[in-house]
């Protein structure tokens, strides 16, 4: 029999989730950013490995905030974990045990198998990494299995894989063998122009902002994009356009980079940015721009 199975994808925020996942479907499909919390909705990326079809779930990290944003964020990891046959959990080597030992108190009552991933493993030296697999000994009852990882080494992402499957249950495949993600090519234009918004703006900026999708004309040679950023503030607002425009410029030239090496085809980016104000402290906020409580 075939293996099918979901398999959540949880950590602290920034600990290389959106990376990991990137590397092993071989595309660029979830956001990454090296500001924590950039990642707030649930994206499902489908990687086929052997006889088996794995659907990863990537989720925020796991935090607790008070603004509804950020308890949007964090029901969307707790609902992944609670529908999935399998977790990941990823820490970076050089992360405490403080956030794994946070990640055993909330999967405590859910009998579901669990795996460790240690990333960026090529930055440190094996005396390092060794101490750190040393720590992670004493909850050997708790995981199945602990695999350290590195984008940069080869055989890596073969291994994880192959441990991974062993743990999903043998199930007719969910999705055809091409499907890369179950999201919109609108859901993912949406995620890399947020992208660029992280990249490309000072530090308030990103988490003050969102993206709308208004419409997408989808052509043979070229997609016409057309979105809107929406921020919280008058002047937030005027530090996205910039002077002269030119900041409003920095994140158009690099979100359709981005878009076009996804698509392969030429994009035509309308950006636009609004002011809603505190569009991320009220539920109806929210629920307008996608976030359902």
């Amino acid at each position: 029999m075939p293996k099918s199975g979901f398999v959540a994808v949880v950590g602290r925020p920034n600990a290389g989730k959106s990376s990991l996942l990137n590397h092993l479907i071989g595309e660029k499909l979830a956001m990454v950013s090296k500001k924590a919390q950039a990642t707030r909705k649930r994206m499902n990326i489908i990687v086929t490995h052997k006889d088996a079809q794995i659907i990863f779930v990537d989720t925020p990290g796991i935090h607790e905030k008070e603004r509804l944003l950020n308890q949007f964020m964090l029901e969307e990891a707790l609902k992944a974990i609670g529908d999935s046959d399998l977790i990941l959990f990823i820490a970076s080597v050089n992360d405490s045990t403080d956030e794994y030992e946070k990640f055993l108190e909330l999967v405590a009552s859910r009998d579901v198998p669990h795996i460790v991933v240690l990333t960026k493993t090529d930055r440190y030296k094996n005396d390092l990494l060794l101490a750190k697999i040393t720590q992670y000994q004493k909850y050997q009852d708790r995981f199945a299995a602990l695999v350290p990882y590195s984008i940069k080494r080869e055989g890596d992402r073969k291994h994880l894989l192959d441990t991974i499957i062993n743990y999903l249950p043998e199930h007719p495949w969910l999705y055809d063998e091409d499907i890369m993600t179950t999201d919109s090519i609108r859901d993912i234009y949406k995620e890399l122009i947020r992208e660029a918004i992280f990249e490309k703006l000072s530090d308030e900026i990103p988490y003050e902002s969102d993206v709308v999708i208004d419409r997408v004309e989808e052509g043979k040679n070229q997609d016409r994009v057309f979105a809107t950023i929406i921020t919280e503030k008058e002047t937030q607002k005027r530090m996205i356009i910039g002077k002269n425009a030119q900041s409003i410029k920095r994140v158009g030239t690099y979100a359709r980079r981005l878009m076009e090496q996804f698509s392969g085809k030429k994009i035509y980016l309308d950006l636009h940015v609004v002011v809603k104000k505190g569009w991320s402290k009220s539920r109806e906020g929210l629920e307008k721009i996608g976030y359902i409580l």
